[in-house]
């Protein structure tokens, strides 16, 4: 989206340190329970680039993708050993490109998108962990910019999703694990005039067995559902506040336990009035929690069956916290702010943001 705010820097001392934050004694979940303690062990990787892709794949593999603050190049980046190193993997010739999304398909074959109006809008594979890339997809329409994608179960099937032309969101797809890309016709889709998604996190889009989700601001605040790999679309109030610089901004479904809209308003971050959303069943959604800052990305907690983590920061505003309950209520863990998290089955979060930090996050 073009109307999302530069990233939020954190203070050096902050980026140096690993953070080890409580919550307050009196803060408890519906049930009774005390909301668990966070620890964040942090690293910069490259204080030059704001990060808000992020694939986690376990405790020891995570995938990172930015851009750059002082207007230099953005970047790809990996580890294998938990974070202790990181590899400077970004694709060759992408001078002035700004990478938001990274998705990791299979062993080694990993596809990243570059956003921006026009051509800027970009997506490249890579099949050997990032020795070497392959440019698939370039986008030709002026009025398009592509902010998110997502890979279905299987790692085959995948969307990108693009801001309205036209008056439609625009979608394109690929049937064969990222290689190719094709945009799909405009008519599944519902009049979105006004409306625009945010690239605030990679998760603008989410999806679980055949049905996907994106969020929208704008003049309207909607989550849209598609149950057949991105052809129709079906748009629902969010119920999360609209406004030129407010609406969805991240979502996240768990099978059996409903889905997640987190969002705010960059022009006011400290308000998370109503900055949550919950569904039973992704079709219909009623507004939840508050929160205490902007909620850019959202992921189901590893092993808690209704817990969750979500983040945001913008400028000097910015918060973790953590439901137990599927949204009804949340509670801030910090005051330290990341841009996208994302948790793994073998237990594992990750968070990443502002001046290139990346942490490794314990919620117990």
């Amino acid at each position: 989206m073009r109307r999302t705010l530069p990233a939020a820097l954190a203070s050096a001392a902050v980026l140096a340190a690993s953070l080890v934050a409580a919550a307050p004694a009196h803060a408890g979940t519906a049930d009774g329970r005390h909301a668990p303690h966070l620890t964040t062990s942090t690293h910069v990787v490259d204080a030059d680039q704001s990060f808000r892709g992020l694939d986690a794949v376990d405790r020891r593999t995570a995938w990172v993708a930015g851009g750059s603050v002082s207007g230099d190049t953005g970047g790809v980046w990996r580890t294998h050993d938990g974070g202790r190193t990181w590899v400077d993997v970004s694709p060759p010739q992408t001078e002035g490109l700004n990478f938001r999304d990274v998705e990791v398909t299979g062993r080694g074959t990993v596809t990243v998108l570059a956003i921006g109006e026009g051509e800027a809008s970009r997506i490249y594979r890579t099949r050997d962990d990032g020795r070497t890339w392959t440019e698939t997809f370039r986008n030709t329409e002026p009025a398009a910019f592509y902010n998110c994608l997502a890979f279905f179960p299987g790692g085959r099937t995948g969307l990108a999703v693009s801001d309205p032309v036209d008056g439609r969101f625009r979608i394109a797809r690929t049937t064969d694990g990222g290689r190719s890309w094709h945009v799909l016709p405009s008519t599944g889709m519902p009049d979105s005039t006004g409306e625009a998604n945010f690239s605030a996190s990679g998760e603008c889009l989410t999806v679980s067995g055949h049905e996907a989700w994106f969020g929208s601001g704008g003049e309207r605040s909607r989550v849209f559902r598609s149950g057949d790999l991105g052809r129709t679309w079906t748009a629902t109030e969010s119920r999360i506040p609209a406004g030129e610089a407010a609406g969805v901004f991240g979502l996240a479904v768990r099978p059996g336990v409903g889905g997640l809209a987190v969002g705010g308003d960059f022009s006011a971050p400290a308000d998370g009035v109503d900055a949550t959303s919950t569904s039973r069943d992704g079709r219909r959604w009623t507004s939840a929690g508050d929160l205490e800052h902007l909620g850019e990305d959202v992921a189901w907690l590893p092993g808690v069956r209704r817990g969750a983590v979500t983040v945001g920061e913008s400028g000097d505003v910015g918060g973790v916290s953590v439901t137990l309950d599927a949204g009804r209520s949340w509670h801030r863990l910090s005051d330290t702010g990341f841009h996208t998290v994302d948790c793994t089955a073998d237990g594992s979060c990750w968070a990443a943001g502002g001046k290139g930090r990346v942490a490794r996050v314990s919620i117990r």
